[in-house]
């Protein structure tokens, strides 16, 4: 069998195995959503990231499919959905992959990549099922993570190694804790709070943590950067920045509100590409990363994969967007959770198929400051069966709007695109007690 045969793909539709391959280096991070000067969060000391954006494609309206670590890496990874991969809970909860299930470095070791994983994962209790050709996992800390890449690069080059390398430098940053004594911690007088939390000097200071870790890990992305400069490889080596999920704190992770699913993308092209720098606003989703990317370095894209290639706008002149809506969902994170959404430029829909408070927190948001700030009745009030909003007139999703007659149609329509993407892609909610009745309601729309 041909490799593009047993990629899923057509021979006729396989690149020229001639054409030299380019390289990539995929730096991500843990739990950060957008919150980086480059996306427009205040007082964020992010200068090699923001310097990353200026020379690259940055994506304004990625979202994750799900907001929560594990399942949304599980589809950056895959091209497919959480539902789709069975990541549908954290890995270390005893989430894994089911059989079969490809995985990018895993695809690309099939072409002639070197695939190595320095750092972190979260898809596999065992990083060494991951398609790897090697991993070292045996620390996260960015600091560590940047220089064994740097390491690992200069070797590459040094061996004078001509096949191209897929490196992929997961850092444990800027997930919690914020120890003070490994991340010095931003004047929390000089943080602008951002809109979804209340500001009080319990919420100032545990983003002031966040910013001091984001400072100490933008700067290791920075040193390893210009290790790929000293070492002549930007010429030829695609680097994408992408995070997981939304922020660890209250109304962001774990939820399907754009601060939980929302998440930055940053893709720098080869310099021998000579492609002008620009921000793309097209909806994009974290299952189309992988089709995105083979189809950058000339690679079939297998047939199971969800996601659709966003590679001609970056590589072409058009600025028509791939999608009209993204898909996201959550099943279990700490417990059982199961809801649903779609979301559109200008709406939201969600459904809720368990009975759970307005805000279930994880149990690291739960246990940190900014918990101690928001009001505890509101967020224990039950969560509504369906939530709905405008997000022209209402982008901080605060106002529900389901069931307003003024808004029945978009209702009906979005509730019935959601059906037929779960129907499309085989979703189903685990049969769980309490979630059953309420998922039941939920089959006359």
């Amino acid at each position: 069998m041909s490799t593009a045969q047993s990629l899923g793909v057509s021979a006729a539709d396989a690149r020229s195995s001639e054409t030299p391959r380019e390289n990539v280096l995929m730096i991500h991070w843990h739990d950060l959503g957008r919150h980086l000067g480059c996306y427009g969060a205040a007082g964020v000391n992010s200068p090699h990231l923001d310097g990353l954006a200026a020379n690259g494609i940055r994506f304004t309206a990625a979202h994750a499919t799900a907001p929560l670590c594990s399942p949304a890496r599980g589809s950056l990874f895959t091209g497919r959905y959480p539902h789709s991969t069975g990541l549908i809970g954290l890995a270390h909860h005893g989430s894994e992959y089911r059989d079969g299930v490809r995985t990018l470095p895993f695809l690309l070791s099939q072409v002639g990549y070197r695939t190595v994983l320095i750092g972190m994962q979260h898809e596999s209790a065992a990083a060494t099922t991951l398609g790897f050709d090697t991993v070292d996992d045996s620390d996260t800390r960015g600091d560590v993570v940047s220089d064994r890449a740097a390491e690992w690069l200069t070797e590459h080059v040094r061996v004078s190694d001509e096949r191209p390398f897929f490196l992929t430098a997961g850092f444990f940053e800027a997930h919690r804790p914020y120890p003070e004594d490994r991340y010095p911690p931003a004047d929390p007088t000089s943080i602008t709070v951002p809109d979804f939390l209340p500001d009080t000097d319990d919420v100032r200071a545990d983003l002031a943590g966040l910013h001091g870790t984001i400072a100490t890990a933008d700067a290791a992305v920075g040193r390893l950067l210009a290790a790929v400069a000293d070492l002549g490889l930007d010429e030829t080596t695609w680097i994408v920045f992408v995070t997981d999920h939304g922020l660890a704190f209250p109304r962001a992770k774990s939820t399907l509100y754009e601060t939980g699913t929302g998440i930055a993308l940053i893709i720098r092209p080869p310099r021998r590409r000579d492609l002008l720098p620009r921000s793309h606003d097209g909806l994009m989703s974290g299952v189309d990363l992988v089709p995105t990317v083979l189809d950058l370095l000339s690679v079939p894209v297998p047939d199971d994969v969800d996601g659709l290639s966003h590679a001609e706008a970056i590589v072409g002149d058009t600025e028509t967007p791939c999608r009209t809506e993204v898909f996201t969902e959550k099943t279990y994170h700490d417990a059982f959770d199961p809801i649903r959404a779609v979301r559109t430029r200008d709406f939201s829909y969600i459904e809720n198929y368990a009975i759970r408070p307005t805000l279930q927190l994880p149990r690291d948001i739960a246990e940190s400051r900014s918990a101690r700030s928001i009001d505890q009745a509101a967020a224990q009030k039950p969560r509504p069966l369906r939530e709905l909003y405008d997000l022209t007139a209402d982008p901080g999703e605060l106002h529900n709007l389901a069931d307003d007659p003024a808004h029945r149609e978009t209702q009906r329509i979005l509730a019935e695109t959601l059906a037929q993407w779960r129907e499309r892609t085989g979703d189903t909610i685990p049969e769980e007690a309490e979630g059953d009745a309420i998922a039941e309601r939920f089959t006359d729309r």
